[in-house]
Order: structure tokens, then C-alpha cells, then sequence
């Protein structure tokens, strides 16, 4: 078998491998053994193939991979739904306890509770949303 075929089969095997496990490091191998079969189509012997494909792997896992990391763990930069109310004012409509209240953040109406169980706000202050959890906000006074 020609040893360009050879490496086109193992950059496969290794490119379907990426597709299951989602590592990164595979896929970059898998560039190092085309790398290393477009060596071998020149008919450049086996030692310079091994040499572009360790070459090429390590580029790759010693470049590549720490920056395509660091932007799949990277935090959203536009946060949405509840997650953007938090740390936003809100007005107090009906008394906020640690058990029950109402508040507008925004234009909308939320049920609140105190983030301290033990404060009770009352109405027409301005409070700010620390935390959301469900359809409740969790709120605590401005100073």
C-alpha cells in the first residue's frame, strides 16, 4: 500500500475519533497525519514522514489546543433570560420578607423574597436582585 494512503486512513481513524470524544487533541493529530501524507506523496521517505508528524502534532497540541480551550471554557459575554436580571435595581411593590413580596425589575412584575431571611423592605424602596431562583428574585436594599 502507498504510504500516503496509509496516513489518509489513520488521520481518519483519528479525525472519527474526534467526532466522539470531543477532545481537540485527536483532531490535531489527525492534521499532523495529513501533514505527514502530503510528505509521503512527494516520496519523501518514512523518517522525514514521522518527523513532519511529530512536528505537526506537536505545533498543533502545543499552539493550537491551549487557545481552542480557553475559548470553549470562556463565560458567555451576553448573558440572557434570568441570569440578566441579576444585579439590577428593581422597586419594591408590596412588602418583601423573607418569605413573600413582589417587585418590577424593569417593566415586569416578580415575586421576591429577602436574600436576608431576616430583613423586611418596604414598599417603594429600591432594592437590588442578587439572585433568581425559579420565578422568584432574590433582592436586598440599596444603602
Amino acid at each position: 500500500m502507498v504510504a500516503w494512503i496509509v496516513w489518509l486512513i489513520v488521520a481518519a481513524v483519528l479525525g472519527v475519533a474526534e467526532l466522539v470524544t470531543f477532545t481537540f487533541a485527536l483532531g490535531l493529530i489527525a492534521i499532523g497525519a495529513c501533514v505527514a501524507a502530503a510528505v509521503a506523496a512527494v516520496d519523501l521517505g518514512l523518517p522525514l514522514q514521522l518527523l513532519a508528524f511529530v512536528v505537526a502534532s506537536t505545533a498543533g497540541l502545543g499552539l493550537v489546543l491551549p487557545v481552542a480551550r480557553r475559548h470553549v471554557r470562556q463565560a458567555p459575554l451576553l448573558k440572557t433570560g434570568p441570569a440578566a436580571l441579576v444585579g439590577r435595581p428593581a422597586r419594591v411593590l408590596e412588602e418583601v420578607t423573607g418569605y413573600s413580596g413582589r417587585v418590577r425589575i424593569g417593566g415586569e412584575e416578580w415575586s421576591a423574597r429577602s436574600y436576608d431571611e431576616s430583613l423586611v423592605i418596604p414598599v417603594g424602596h429600591t432594592v437590588d436582585v442578587m439572585q433568581i431562583e425559579g420565578a422568584t428574585a432574590l433582592v436586598y436594599p440599596r444603602e
